[in-house]
């Protein structure tokens, strides 16, 4: 049983999810339907990139996932179906596969051409990407959906830290459910710089600062602040059972800063 995943703008109040879902069993009764999340910020590339490669590596080798974010075809906005890390994505070039290939190498791309059934042209996630993804799940080759891609063209780029030799500056890129406020400042650039040294993370007005890492979030008492790696390895200001993007008015974009000393 070949497992599609859906990451989307969607929401869940109107129609448009479920006629995808009833369109994938249409073709594919057999298929398993995983919603990553249909809350993705309408139109943001990034945030739907963020949470998809914090996840995808979880589903077994050869799930396919579609990525509904601003689907419509444009002469700029082609529809891509991507292979990599032997996962498939399907969705639209608008920037997101550049920001999704950031930390993953593709090992093959096709640009699809499926004739659509249907004259609407607002809706390609039903009428294109799930025909292809269908096509893909019943064990058929992207050859036949669309023509390779050899040279594929970074439309967009995730900001990242700026590293100096005493100071690390980044910039807070996604904020979660619980309000933790997630940067660019990865583990690994950070023990690179500190080797060892005292440190101090800024943030806001530079009046708030954690010297410490925790290793989990009831390492404090509620609801004071902390910082601390997540299973992805980036670093979080967070609160012990308080919103850290509220309370200490940590939105995206942020900046953060680490000085060692």
């Amino acid at each position: 049983m070949t497992i599609i995943t859906l990451t989307s703008d969607l929401g869940s109040k109107d129609s448009y999810l479920a006629s995808i879902k009833g369109r994938i069993y249409s073709e594919l009764e057999s298929a398993k339907i995983v919603d990553i999340t249909n809350d993705i910020t309408p139109f943001n590339i990034q945030q739907a990139a963020y949470v998809l490669r914090n996840c995808f590596k979880d589903f077994p080798q050869g799930t396919i996932h579609i990525i509904s974010i601003d689907d419509e075809l444009t002469n700029k906005n082609e529809h891509l179906a991507v292979k990599a890390n032997g996962h498939y994505f399907i969705g639209t070039d608008n920037g997101l596969f550049s920001l999704l290939l950031n930390e993953i190498k593709a090992e093959k791309i096709v640009r699809l051409n499926i004739s659509q059934s249907t004259n609407c042209m607002t809706f390609a996630t039903k009428n294109i990407f799930v025909p292809a993804a269908c096509h893909l799940a019943r064990g058929g080759t992207m050859e036949i959906i669309g023509a390779e891609v050899a040279d594929f063209e970074i439309k967009s780029s995730e900001l990242k830290a700026v590293i100096e030799k005493d100071m690390i500056r980044g910039v807070v890129i996604y904020v979660d459910g619980y309000g933790n406020a997630i940067t660019n400042i990865s583990k690994e650039v950070f023990e690179g710089i500190q080797k060892g040294r005292n440190f101090s993370i800024l943030f806001g007005r530079e009046d708030e600062q954690i010297t410490t890492i925790a290793t989990k979030y009831k390492g404090v008492f509620p609801p004071e602040k902390l910082a601390i790696f997540g299973e992805n390895n980036l670093l979080q200001i967070a609160m012990n059972q308080g919103e850290a993007n509220k309370l200490l008015g940590l939105n995206l974009h942020e900046i953060i800063r680490i000085e060692f000393k």
